[in-house]
């Protein structure tokens, strides 16, 4: 064969065509999705955040918190260059995303503490006693 098929999922067009229908109708199984799916739920000590990262590594995902903004974040190349072999057809792709939270006023942003096991990112956000505000009277001469 004389031709090498490749996917160029990072194409501007290929990402404005597909984005189109997947906010319109969603991805219908046809390509993955970029973004991760994520839950978030909330006790009376901490907020927890679970993110679905399949066959990403714990080193592939960075998270960091910056002005009171959570991001999450991953840049990966799948595709691997082997020269003693003749590739006929790669349909690897690079990806990457980036999820931004906008964390509540009661997070204690030193103490949030991450795991990860078995492509499932979990964060555990504890609260913090937040001052509640008092009332104050104002006297009127």
């Amino acid at each position: 064969m004389k031709y090498l098929a490749k996917r160029n999922y990072d194409s501007p067009m290929v990402s404005a065509f597909d984005s189109l229908f997947d906010n319109m109708l969603g991805d219908w199984g046809l390509l993955p999705s970029r973004m991760p799916a994520v839950d978030i739920t909330e006790t009376s000590d901490a907020y927890v955040l679970e993110a679905e990262l399949p066959g990403y590594k714990q080193e592939d995902v960075k998270v960091s918190v910056e002005k009171h903004v959570l991001k999450l974040s991953s840049t990966k190349q799948s595709s691997k260059e082997e020269k003693d072999k003749k590739r006929l057809v790669s349909e690897r792709c690079y990806q990457c995303f980036e999820r931004s939270f906008t964390l509540p006023e009661d997070v204690n942003e030193q103490k949030i503490e991450g795991e990860f096991a078995d492509g499932l990112l979990k964060l555990t956000l504890p609260k913090m006693e937040v001052a509640k505000p008092k009332a104050i009277e104002v006297k009127i001469k």
